[in-house]
């Protein structure tokens, strides 16, 4: 009986060892698709991580791209401010100057003021055929006007100086020297004095610190001319450097502009050795004496 239940568990376990090896290709089959479905679901999801590393490299390259023109901005921006805060410093002192030359002017007309109240003042008439003769036919492009009881006598400064500089140009010296020689024939002892005027815009270059120095630069050298080639003689002249402060036109225009820039010959009432009588002449003759 045992001998023939060992047979029959025997036949048993056969029967179940092939079933089995039966079954065993169709279990490799499921488990090689599931590994292929596995291995599909894993290239497309390294496809989708390529994707995203190229689209962030792409957007990477952007933001350097842009980080770069910031930093460009920003330097362009530093400059600018820069140069902002050179010229509000170049205002300032050019603003001072000014308050402080209207200062001084203003005590200066306070004096003249008082004096006048205790003498008269003199006036002298400008001769007809000098006021009529010189702009008009003699030398084109001067102007020459009464101002109170002086004469000024403007020469343009575009005739005269290389732009933005004080040195002359080549027809500059003869334009001085014809004026200078109407004055002789009609003025030959009066007390002159030669006045730079500049526009408002700012001096270019490092030369001049501002327009006030550019104009008393440019009244020298309209000095030195008459000085040196005329028969006006050192001690009637004196030189003044306006600047940008006495406008005889709006500097909104580009020939207002034009016109401001200028250097005028101011004929007083005095003449050499007289005693000084006009307000006009005792500042004339302070400037002499400085």
């Amino acid at each position: 009986m045992s001998q023939l239940a060992r047979m029959l568990r025997w036949w048993v376990g056969l029967l179940m060892l092939l079933a089995g090896c039966a079954e065993n290709p169709m279990v490799l089959k499921g488990r090689l698709s599931q590994a292929e479905q596995q291995q599909l679901a894993l290239t497309r999801q390294n496809q989708q991580l390529q994707d995203r590393a190229t689209a962030l490299d792409r957007d990477n390259q952007e933001l350097s791209s842009l980080l770069a023109q910031s930093r460009q901005q920003t330097k362009v921006s530093e400059d600018q401010l820069e140069a902002l805060r050179i010229q509000l410093r170049s205002a300032t002192g050019q603003l001072a100057q000014i308050r402080a030359d209207k200062e001084g002017a203003d005590r200066r007309v306070e004096a003249m003021t008082a004096s006048m109240k205790r003498q008269g003042g003199v006036t002298i008439s400008p001769n007809n055929s000098f006021l009529q003769t010189l702009p008009a036919t003699n030398i084109p492009g001067i102007f020459v006007r009464n101002d109170g009881n002086v004469i000024r006598i403007e020469l343009p400064a575009r005739l005269l100086f290389e732009t933005g500089n004080a040195r002359l140009l080549p027809g500059g010296a003869n334009l001085i020297c014809d004026v200078a020689a109407e004055i002789v024939r009609t003025y030959p002892d009066q007390v002159i004095g030669v006045e730079g005027h500049t526009d408002n815009d700012p001096v270019a270059g490092n030369q001049w610190q501002g327009n006030h120095e550019l104009s008393a630069a440019r009244a020298e050298t309209v000095y030195d001319v008459l000085v040196n080639r005329t028969r006006l003689d050192r001690g009637q002249l004196f030189t003044v450097g306006r600047g940008a402060i006495n406008p005889i036109m709006s500097n909104a225009t580009p020939e207002g502009k034009q016109r401001n820039q200028r250097v005028e010959l101011v004929i007083y009432p005095e003449r050499k050795g007289e005693p000084v009588a006009s307000p006009a002449g005792r500042n004339a003759v302070s400037e002499l004496n400085r």
